[in-house]
C-alpha cells in the first residue's frame, strides 16, 4: 500500500506542474487578465491530492513508530 501511495504521489506532481504550467501560459502568453475557471482547476485539484497523499506519507513514519513501541 505505502508504494503505491508514493507512486501516485509522483504521478499527481507531474500533473500538478502540468496544472500550474497551463495557468502560467493562460496568463502571460494569452496576455489574459484573469483566467478560465477550468484552468485554476488544473492545478488545484492535484493540490489537494498532494496534499492528501503528502500528509499520509509524513504521518506513516509515527504511526509505524508507536505500533514498535506497542510491542
Amino acid at each position: 500500500m505505502n508504494i503505491l501511495i508514493r507512486q501516485v504521489h509522483r504521478w499527481v506532481c507531474i500533473a500538478f506542474m502540468l496544472g500550474v504550467i497551463a495557468n502560467i501560459v493562460a496568463i502571460f502568453v494569452l496576455k489574459q487578465q484573469t483566467p478560465a475557471f477550468w484552468v485554476g482547476l488544473l492545478a488545484l485539484i492535484p493540490l489537494i491530492m498532494l496534499l492528501l497523499t503528502g500528509i499520509y506519507m509524513f504521518v506513516l513514519p509515527y504511526v509505524a513508530k508507536g505500533r514498535r513501541a506497542g510491542r
